[in-house]
């Protein structure tokens, strides 16, 4: 409890909140509540489903800025993911209105009929993931996965970048036994040996990689963009917008505190997920942050993996993105540092 308190102290008092209203029973008590989501008389609950690994998500759940921003009237409610993948499930049968994933997830959601929409994007990290296999194993470039028991998890992010890195090494998808796995079990899986190679994103790919015990075939550099999407139910975005709008402003303005402060931010997601600071710290290196409207080529980008998914036979039916894209109420304007955008009217 000590560590935590002098955590929170350490960053610039962002997290402070979530201390007060411990202590108080104020409006960020609700960031902890673990009701069925049943709306009282006049209140709106807003279910935010987020994974250990959501950085911003997970500041927005401990400083309570957008419990206070929001007011009384809404009553937030975090719930606590394995993956991207069951996050779009809960948001398909109304367990959450708003979430983050890959960029994969909702693919496969929309083409399952998910009433979805991409509310914000962040910058893409395409070092963030990659194909792993043991340091001692006789594989050395994708074309050797033939045949190979590849572990991933299904329908998450890396699922695009196992897909494209077998297209560009000529290698047919249905030539590899994918073997779908959570990463706790896929690591597990990993390390014995009982699979061949695994397909793992940060920070599980930076853990593995600092014990030593894996080799790096390929990452996404040059084939995937693997950029983060922030997801709403089409409900939402129709009936509380505003609501929206003010989650999607808060994260941008969380975006650019953790660009000043990088190393709070690393040593608060290192006590989230309970793994060491310096995995943490090498998972951060190799990621970009920043949120951001999506536009006409973000969403062209996100159609080439959709695309590509229907292209193998992943998903049922080909899409189009572009239909299931959000307008922002009001429009954002570039800042100052690099691609980030923050909100026009910032407070």
């Amino acid at each position: 409890m000590l560590r935590r308190y002098c955590l929170v102290v350490g960053l610039c008092l962002f997290v402070l909140p979530l201390l007060l209203a411990a202590g108080c029973g104020g409006a960020g008590a609700a960031n902890t509540d673990t009701g069925d989501g049943a709306s009282a008389t006049g209140v709106f609950t807003l279910r935010i489903g987020c994974q250990k690994s959501s950085l911003l998500l997970n500041l927005l759940r401990a400083n309570g800025r957008l419990q206070e921003r929001l007011g009384p009237s809404v009553k937030i409610v975090f719930k606590e993911f394995p993956a991207g993948p069951q996050l779009l499930e809960a948001l398909n049968v109304g367990g959450v209105d708003f979430g983050h994933a890959g960029e994969t997830p909702p693919v496969f959601a929309q083409a399952a009929g998910v009433p979805l929409v991409y509310s914000a994007c962040e910058e893409e990290s395409p070092r963030s993931e990659a194909i792993l296999v043991p340091a001692d194993s006789p594989i050395e470039r994708v074309a050797d996965l033939r045949g190979k028991r590849v572990a991933l998890n299904k329908g998450s992010n890396v699922h695009h970048l196992l897909a494209k890195a077998l297209e560009a090494a000529g290698v047919s998808y249905d030539e590899v036994q994918p073997v779908f796995l959570p990463p706790a079990d896929a690591r597990a899986a990993f390390e014995s040996k009982s699979v061949d190679a695994w397909v793992i994103w940060d920070p599980y790919y930076a853990a593995v990689e600092r014990a030593g015990s894996c080799r790096v075939l390929i990452d996404g550099t040059g084939l995937v963009g693997n950029r983060g999407y922030y997801l709403a139910t089409a409900s939402l975005a129709s009936e509380h917008a505003e609501v929206l709008q003010a989650i999607v402003e808060e994260l941008a303005s969380t975006s650019h505190w953790v660009e000043e402060n990088q190393q709070a931010s690393i040593e608060f997601l290192a006590e989230t997920l309970g793994m060491e600071v310096a995995t943490i710290d090498l998972a951060e290196r190799r990621r970009r942050y920043g949120v951001m409207p999506v536009d006409a080529n973000i969403a062209a980008a996100q159609q080439e993996v959709a695309d590509i998914m229907a292209r193998i036979g992943l998903i049922p039916r080909p899409i189009n993105v572009s239909e299931v894209v959000w307008t922002p109420l009001r429009m954002w304007e570039g800042s100052s540092h690099g691609n980030v955008l923050v909100p026009a009217d910032t407070r």
